[in-house]
């Protein structure tokens, strides 16, 4: 059985990354996957567990739940995070940084968002920060290759920018919060290989950008029946909405509650400021201005996927696949740098969040103590080896809905850059700390 859970993922990874050729939604496969490996595990948990651990089905029920829990948080700080951007657009605010960016040039554009998205993501995290991106590009770009070619660098940006703040990746809050690392230190160790991660693949990718972007046509929202947005509400609705998303890193710093959270709250108080601000149509009159119609807009399909994909690696992790993963790792390379190596590659099929936690639960701080350089290329490692294919990370799958685009051209498009920038990175911290 526990072969037939890893093998049920393989094979359901793999329709995930033929979804065009089987015209299957990789969605539908994502929760299929995810049912199935929970269900072998419940059907043969006997033969998975040794009889002195007295595992039973309500202790299964319960990891179940628990990473549920987990999951759930991430899930609804997505659709939170989606909707305000959402409502955002639909006010046009976008408008208060497109129109003012005055180049056409793809190469000089592609530098400034990709460096705009550097930054951010240390600030917002990665995830939020590629969906503000993806918003924005769809302002920016008509032309669909040219589109999804800057989305990819937005996904190899975020993830190379988050990689060197305590709150810029998930799996960095995870060693930040266990005391691995700490403030200072993973910024001054990391800062620079992160940057090399973004500026090998910039230069890669833009050799081969020439000539201008197409702006797309302008389209006014069409449902609010003529109630028009004036300059006020588009720059309050704008400046509320970033507000919001900027607010959600010292709400959670402040509180302890998770990032979720902290987007609620940012969702409540726009939604009753735009509630407000449009009191003037009439409630027939409103139409896709409000947070109502918004919701509808939101991708469900990559909430879904995202749900079956994290609860089927929730289960191999309960049933022990990627503790032997882990140990094999140990076993095979010893070597810090290697091992570091490989669960980066790794985290770009299986979620960095069970890889990073299962290192932190093989290490103890008694073999590696704070800030020892295995947690700093730990981090490194897990935050930009994602990259390399764009369901490895939670801004890979985030840009993947927002924007649809095709698992197989991104391996064609984006791996070999995503995989110049992981080496450069790897290599520069060895030179610079080893």
């Amino acid at each position: 059985m526990f072969i037939l859970m890893a093998l049920v993922f393989v094979v359901g990874y793999l329709a995930i990354a033929l979804e065009h050729p089987l015209r299957i939604n990789k969605a539908a496969t994502a929760i299929l996957i995810g049912a199935l490996v929970w269900a072998l595990l419940m059907l043969g948990y006997e033969s998975i567990f040794p009889p002195e651990q007295g595992v039973t089905h309500a202790d299964l029920e319960h990891h179940l739940l628990t990473h549920l829990g987990e999951i759930g948080s991430i899930l609804f700080f997505l659709m939170g995070a989606m909707t305000i951007v959402e409502l955002v657009d639909v006010h046009e605010g976008f408008r208060v940084i497109t129109d003012r960016i005055s180049t056409e040039k793809k190469s000089t554009l592609l530098w400034m968002i990709c460096i705009l998205t550097f930054f951010m993501s240390s600030v917002l995290d990665n995830l939020t920060t590629t969906i503000v991106m993806c918003a924005l590009l769809r302002k920016l770009i008509k032309d669909k290759e040219t589109l999804w070619t800057f989305a990819g660098m937005v996904i190899i940006s975020a993830n190379a920018g988050g990689a060197w703040s305590p709150i810029g990746d998930v799996t960095t809050i995870m060693l930040w919060v266990g005391k691995q690392v700490t403030t200072v230190n993973i910024i001054t160790k990391l800062i620079v290989p992160s940057l090399v991660c973004l500026v090998l693949p910039l230069l890669w990718v833009g050799r081969s950008l020439k000539g201008n972007v197409e702006r797309p046509d302008v389209v006014r929202p069409s449902g609010h029946h003529g109630g028009q947005v004036t300059d006020f509400e588009r720059k309050l609705v704008f400046t509320l909405g970033v507000a919001a998303l900027l607010f959600v890193p010292v709400f959670k710093a402040v509180t302890h509650l998770p990032p979720f959270m902290g987007v609620m709250l940012g969702l409540g108080v726009l939604w009753i400021v735009t509630e407000l601000i449009h009191l003037r149509h009439g409630v027939d009159k409103r139409g896709d201005l409000m947070v109502t119609a918004v919701l509808r807009r939101i991708d469900m399909p990559s909430v879904l996927f995202f749900l079956g994909i994290l609860v089927a690696v929730a289960a191999l992790q309960v049933a022990g696949h990627l503790t032997l993963l882990a140990h094999g790792l140990d076993q095979t390379f010893g070597n810090i740098y290697f091992i570091n190596s490989a669960i980066g590659v790794l985290s770009a099929i299986v979620d960095n969040v069970p890889l990073v936690a299962a290192a932190m639960g093989m290490y103890p701080m008694s073999q590696f103590p704070q800030d020892h350089l295995f947690w700093e290329m730990l981090a490194l490692c897990a935050g930009t080896g994602g990259s390399l294919l764009i369901i490895g990370s939670a801004a890979g799958v985030a840009a993947m809905g927002i924007l649809h685009i095709d698992f197989i051209w991104y391996i064609r498009k984006m791996m070999v850059p995503a995989a110049i920038g992981y080496a450069g990175a790897i290599l520069t911290f060895w030179v610079m700390w080893a």
